[in-house]
């Protein structure tokens, strides 16, 4: 591969436990290391909705539908590979008896009963974080200032989750099982990276790659959150009312959600083909966010990474290209 050009591509990609999955034009694949040092590829028979349905690949509508579509795709990966690395093997795990009584009356269903409630447990906790907290504070703020922060209350709120997004990241980051995703995270970057250079996909090559991307998830929620500011700033221009009460105006910024994220990932798609002024503005608080949620990774994790990688793409890289 080492003679063809550098080119921009649509493959992405996703840190999974002990492995990564890649998405390209052979469909989806996982690449998992097992615990006894094996990596185990497997492709996965993946149906979008927008090929059933042609209006859901529509700009904007698309990505609302590629975000729920990932979340599912996500979540159920990541079972996958909890399973395939062995995480999911309880034999030699010590269980309480409440814990074995689970296990003997829902047997394999257990952990997928246990993901269910972290996950909603987990949404739960975002809107409270991401949403309640930050109206929250500025109300309190508002209120000690005698209303002068007003104008400025979708600017602030903005502000506010940022910053809750960034230490957020920085804490759960110091997690020894995070980091270790973390790298798998790293890997996937740095093996796309080495791909669209036209570099041979060997652990030495991709060592020399970055593991910041535009197009990364994180990217993407960076994005959402500079956009959920603009529109924050404009609605409570528009309703000023709304503004002061709390639940409608939650409510309404959940409304234009759908908005943001279709928006936030066209131009997640621009930024994978420009390289203007523009998209490094945007894009430069994201890759800057990477520096958190990737890693450097070792050997076998970039092997990881490489695996999952060609079990995804063509022998033509013009093929894979963004269209």
């Amino acid at each position: 591969m080492s003679d063809k050009k550098v080119h921009k591509t649509s493959v992405g990609g996703q840190a999974l436990i002990e492995g990564v999955m890649m998405q390209g034009p052979k469909g989806v694949a996982t690449a998992v290391r097992q615990s006894d040092g094996n990596i185990v590829v497997k492709h996965h028979d993946i149906k979008h909705a927008r090929d059933k349905h042609k209006f859901l690949g529509w700009p904007v509508i698309r990505g609302v539908v590629g975000f729920v579509e990932s979340m599912i795709l996500g979540y159920k990966m990541l079972m996958y590979s909890a399973e395939a690395s062995g995480m999911e093997d309880m034999e030699d795990v010590e269980m309480n008896k409440f814990e074995k009584w689970l296990t003997d009356k829902l047997g394999d269903k257990f952990m997928n009963i246990i993901m269910g409630i972290a996950t909603v447990l987990g949404f739960a906790l975002a809107f409270l974080i991401f949403f309640y907290l930050p109206v929250l504070v500025f109300n309190r703020l508002n209120a000690w200032t005698d209303g002068v922060l007003t104008p400025w209350q979708g600017t602030i709120e903005g502000v506010l989750k940022i910053v809750i997004f960034v230490v957020y990241i920085a804490l759960v980051s110091q997690m020894k099982d995070i980091k270790r995703t973390f790298m798998y995270h790293g890997a996937e970057h740095k093996s796309i990276a080495c791909y669209e250079a036209g570099l041979e996909l060997t652990v030495e090559n991709v060592k020399k790659c970055s593991r910041f991307h535009p197009r990364c998830g994180t990217s993407f929620i960076f994005v959402m959150l500079i956009f959920s500011i603009v529109f924050s700033t404009i609605l409570s221009k528009i309703f000023p009312a709304i503004a002061t009460i709390r639940v409608l105006w939650m409510l309404l910024k959940l409304a234009f959600i759908p908005l943001i994220m279709g928006l936030g990932y066209e131009f997640i798609k621009y930024a994978g083909r420009h390289d203007n002024i523009l998209v490094k503005i945007l894009s430069a608080p994201g890759l800057w966010m990477q520096r958190l949620t990737t890693r450097e990774p070792d050997d076998e994790i970039i092997e990881v990474g490489i695996e999952s990688l060609k079990a995804v793409i063509t022998d033509n890289p013009e093929d894979d290209e963004i269209k």
